[in-house]
């Protein structure tokens, strides 16, 4: 490991009980900083509410953290914004925001559309699939932002069991993105999820940020992150356990070819091969190939969006 990455780990990387809440809170009163929390949602009624209504009774009725709690639906066919409204949230279609640029489906694409609808000076992200969900995983990754101004995006860090046992979540992760971290961005070798989809930024860094459509979003804010900020701009906090629901083998070879997109783009901006992947199902005359597109395609900079520009100055 290198020594920086070393370093980074015993200077960037906190639990989240480092930081109580009555010291996060005198944070945000003392920097009069605002904090958005943001849902991404495709048919998630089972769990979106119980989010919602943990954060908003945690962290806005008994401790005003969060300003406002934005989900962004991005075109669920179950009661997913039916849910999410009547436990508190702001429910805001994907197709209605931005509308003069068709929306393409991909989780990215529903987090950089989320940048106009939302208006914390801190944006945090939480996927809106988690189990047993904890306020703390908001006020873990919030909290080096609001007291540390050196700080300008925190990954959430956690256990992630499967089907019982420990550890044994983040098959993406442990397979490709770790390699490929390590291989090619040393200094991002201390992130423990770097693939996970809690995390916390300033709004400042976030619409400098080119955001991948599809699940390749997370690998490539992390990396052009460090370019932007460096390495001690960056940080994580353990939250504990995340729990939620799990992606079958082929799912998450989809997203593994994704996101092996988005690091060879940021290598090398090099040339296309082919940007598909050939997956096997057993048919009835043996198995049969079915071919998946890769997402390849990249939103711009929130900031050079003509929208986003007026809407600043307004």
């Amino acid at each position: 490991m290198l020594e920086e990455v070393e370093r980074w780990l015993r200077t960037r990387s906190w639990s989240a009980a480092d930081r109580p809440l009555h010291r996060i809170l005198a944070a945000k009163q003392r920097t009069g900083q605002t904090v958005s929390v943001v849902l991404p949602a495709l048919n998630e009624e089972e769990t979106v509410g119980d989010i919602v209504a943990t954060v908003r009774r945690d962290l806005v009725e008994e401790a005003p953290l969060v300003d406002e709690i934005v989900v962004v639906d991005s075109g669920s066919t179950d009661a997913t914004s039916k849910v999410a409204a009547e436990a508190g949230a702001r429910v805001v279609h994907r197709d209605a925001i931005l509308p003069r640029i068709p929306a393409v489906p991909g989780k990215g694409e529903v987090l950089w559309r989320s940048l106009l609808v939302t208006s914390g000076d801190i944006v945090c992200f939480v996927d809106a699939d988690l189990r047993e969900f904890s306020s703390g995983f908001v006020s873990g990754i919030v909290g080096p932002l609001l007291t540390d101004p050196g700080i300008d995006l925190v990954k959430a860090m956690y256990d992630r069991p499967l089907a019982g046992a420990a550890g044994q979540g983040g098959r993406v992760t442990e397979l490709m993105a770790r390699p490929l971290l390590n291989m090619h961005w040393p200094q991002l070798a201390g992130f423990v999820q770097p693939l996970g989809g809690e995390y916390a930024a300033r709004r400042g860094l976030l619409e400098q940020l080119p955001f991948p459509v599809g699940y390749g979003v997370e690998l490539g804010m992390l990396v052009d992150a460090l370019h932007l900020v460096g390495l001690d701009g960056l940080a994580q906090v353990d939250v504990g356990v995340r729990r939620h629901r799990h992606q079958d083998g082929q799912a998450l070879g989809r997203m593994a070819a994704a996101i092996y997109r988005t690091a060879q783009l940021r290598l090398a901006r090099g040339h296309l091969v082919r940007p598909s992947l050939i997956q096997f199902e057993r048919g009835e005359d043996g198995f049969e190939p079915r071919t998946y597109s890769v997402d390849t395609e990249e939103r711009p900079p929130m900031a050079e969006i003509a929208e986003y520009a007026e809407r600043r100055v307004a």
